[in-house]
């Protein structure tokens, strides 16, 4: 049977933060197969983490900075020195590989050297169940090809670590290592149910293009031919100076773009992050010439009731009783929700009822949808239950 615990901490003493929190999670855990940590770039990670291992031992820790806080059953946890949460599962039945690498020359093939050695740290020569990953904001459709390399399509969740002010002071660790720009994953191996849901929670407006350039990945130039920032002025109704540099990447949050999955089973939210001179944006994950991309739309008041909706889905999949939750949420949802984060809370409270969850904000959020590719958005939810 899968336990779980979630705990805390915001002492103004980063060691004294990951020792407190990691003691509280490991109560009554017979085996703690697997610890995720999350913390603030306002703390010391270093200490954070050796606090951590003080109690922790050698159970395999996974995890990498939140913006600006975390959601636990006590409530939305921050403070100005920092925060540390910690969720721990422990289950006598399962077997979890942790691996870790900075991005190395080629992301893909960093993401086939992590899949190997997570393999080799269960013990274990098959495919794990699902994979839970993290990674730095900017190559992670990269990093999951590299992991389907090797274990094939296997469902992935996550998301991506982020800081405050999205300056690039995240951290991705585990318990040997950390570092900003690479990946970490945890392969599970278990015959215990585990459900995600992977949705934008956006609709779909009438206001719709195909990309006609690209710079790079994620760099979209223009939109039926006219600067991309043009366009989307002429969609939204905004004037073209609010939607300069780092003014896009607030305007957007309740008004993003969106590109279809082949079938139309899931929109992946594109967050228009940064308004360039030329009239390009900067995008938070890939994008293809020659697709259709749709400006899409939401209230903020949406974005709050979001959370629980996405709650009461994932738990309608699960077919058993869930023993733990870990839910990843956008940090710029986070930011356009704003002093209202505490609504939130109460939802995820309500929802879970007595289970564990932790939730972490992120700059990117993986997924998969109705049997369809596992892939990256911005502004998204990726919500995950464990059953017990």
């Amino acid at each position: 049977m899968l336990k779980s615990n979630v705990a805390w901490s915001t002492n103004e003493d980063s060691y004294a933060q990951g020792k407190e929190a990691a003691k509280k999670a490991v109560v009554d855990l017979i085996q703690t197969k697997v610890a995720f940590l999350y913390t603030s770039v306002d703390c010391d990670v270093n200490k954070v983490i050796e606090g951590a291992k003080s109690e922790l031992g050698t159970a395999p820790i996974i995890g990498c900075t939140s913006s600006a806080g975390i959601i636990v059953p006590d409530g939305f946890i921050s403070s100005e020195h920092g925060f540390t949460g910690i969720l721990a599962l422990g289950d006598p039945d399962a077997q979890v590989g942790v691996a870790a690498s900075e991005r190395g020359k080629d992301p893909r093939e960093t993401g086939k050297k992590v899949a190997i050695e997570a393999m080799k740290k269960a013990d274990k020569k098959c495919v794990p169940a699902y994979v839970y990953m993290i990674a730095s904001p900017a190559e992670e459709e990269f990093y999951i090809k590299g992991i389907e390399d090797v274990v094939g399509r296997v469902p992935i969740f996550g998301g991506s670590a982020a800081d405050n002010t999205v300056e690039g002071k995240w951290s991705i660790y585990t318990n040997d290592t950390i570092f900003s720009d690479g990946v970490a994953v945890a392969f599970f191996y278990t015959d215990k149910e585990m459900e995600n849901v992977y949705t934008g929670e956006y609709h779909e407006t009438s206001n719709s293009g195909i990309i006609t350039k690209i710079k790079g990945n994620r760099t979209l130039v223009e939109i039926d031919g006219e600067p991309a920032i043009k366009k989307y002025a002429s969609w939204t109704g905004n004037k073209l100076k609010d939607l300069e540099a780092d003014n896009l990447l607030v305007t957007t949050i309740t008004a993003p773009l969106g590109v279809k999955d082949r079938l139309g089973d899931l929109v992946a939210i594109r967050h228009p992050m940064y308004g360039n001179k030329d009239g390009s944006m900067n995008i938070g994950a890939n994008l293809a010439v020659n697709t259709a991309v749709i400006q899409m739309e939401a209230t903020v008041d949406e974005l709050i009731n979001s959370t629980g909706k996405t709650m009461k889905e994932l738990n309608k999949q699960m077919n058993g009783e869930v023993g733990a939750y870990l839910l990843v949420h956008c940090g710029g949802r986070r930011l356009g929700i704003g002093d209202r984060i505490d609504e939130v809370a109460k939802q995820l409270k309500k929802e879970a009822k007595g289970v564990p969850f932790i939730t972490i904000f992120t700059f990117g959020e993986y997924g998969v949808k109705d049997h369809g590719a596992n892939t990256t958005g911005g502004l998204m939810l990726s919500f995950t239950a464990f059953g017990k």
